[in-house]
């Protein structure tokens, strides 16, 4: 992992004698770590990053990062914005409200999912059969109830899957208060937020909940403003889209219903309404985060410029292929 941006190096990006060949040129993607490229664009030109961080669930981009990691990657990103945006521009980040993810540190206890039993014997039933019988072992015990030895281990062990205490714990964490402080120690505050009211995870996975927890149907669009004049300009929408979702704090749109080039993407009309709202025409709008050129491309059909990054080649490909393609669309 890279170390964590220093003072120094921010305040190098204001102070040093840069020229503009020296800045990153604009309507493109770099291949690279974002906490290193961002400082390498011309300070106070981006009108609007827009980005979905990886989430630590695991995806194949993500899976050697640990928490510790997972949360320095963010808070580097985000210190490292406050060079590039311009006074009053924003910074976007769309994310799940919550984080499950396993912890080793949590107790290992198993929930008593009864409901998804295939033998009835309960714990309660164990110890009665133990206290008629006291000199029965386990497997006597089985026997005498019709179920197997391991079903006796684990309801005495208050282990009700398979694999018992041996699997670690699903740890749910809140991931609002942590953007939120991770953005003010930047120098930016937060100015609002939105909810994206998607499909039904079921849709797209097939996936049910097997505990009280529920399908994930929504996530976050926390808005965070950098001091400085802000130009509300509502002609950039028409008197519709102002009343059907410019001045909703929830919007429904439907999710990508097939992740085939990319594990992870968001819909474009996600894209599209950030863009519309908070960048004017011309304005610059950076994406750290690029994956498969989402927000490339609804900057383009917006007639803003783009910069965009991403770690992994094929991807970065990927996402100039995207550009091209809407480029030739609109000529």
């Amino acid at each position: 992992m890279s170390a964590l941006i220093t003072k120094e190096q921010l305040d190098h990006c204001y102070h040093s004698e840069k020229t503009l060949e020296t800045f990153l040129p604009t309507d493109a993607i770099y291949c690279g770590d974002s906490r290193e490229l961002i400082l390498k664009i011309q300070p106070e030109t981006v009108a609007l990053s827009f980005w979905s961080p990886p989430y630590f669930v695991g995806k194949p981009y993500e899976r050697d990062l640990t928490f510790s990691d997972w949360i320095d990657l963010l808070k580097e990103v985000i210190r490292g914005h406050f060079h590039c945006v311009k006074p009053g521009g924003f910074m976007v980040i769309n994310i799940a409200d919550i984080l499950c993810f396993p912890d080793e540190g949590m107790p290992r206890i198993q929930a008593s999912n009864v409901s998804h039993r295939r033998c009835p014997v309960t714990r309660e039933d164990v110890l009665e059969a133990m206290a008629k019988h006291p000199t029965y072992n386990r497997y006597q015990i089985a026997e005498l109830l019709g179920c197997s030895e391991q079903t006796v281990d684990r309801r005495l062990k208050n282990n009700n899957i398979r694999g018992g205490k041996k699997i670690v714990q699903t740890r749910v964490k809140l991931v609002g208060g942590m953007i939120e402080k991770w953005a003010m120690d930047a120098g930016f505050y937060l100015y609002d937020r939105r909810i994206w009211v998607k499909d039904p995870a079921w849709e797209n996975s097939q996936w049910h909940t097997t505990s009280y927890r529920s399908v994930d149907e929504s996530e976050y669009i926390f808005v965070f403003w950098k001091p400085g004049i802000t130009t509300i300009d509502r002609s950039r929408l028409s008197r519709e889209e102002w009343s059907e979702w410019g001045s909703r704090g929830i919007w429904q749109i439907a999710s990508v219903r097939a992740n085939d080039d990319h594990p992870a993407k968001f819909p474009l009309e996600l894209a599209s309404r950030v863009i519309r709202l908070f960048s004017g025409p011309e304005d610059l709008v950076l994406d750290p985060f690029i994956g498969s050129g989402t927000t490339a491309v609804a900057a383009i059909q917006a007639k803003r410029h783009f910069i965009g990054f991403d770690l992994v080649p094929e991807y970065v490909e990927l996402a100039v292929r995207n550009c091209e393609r809407v480029k030739e669309e609109i000529r």
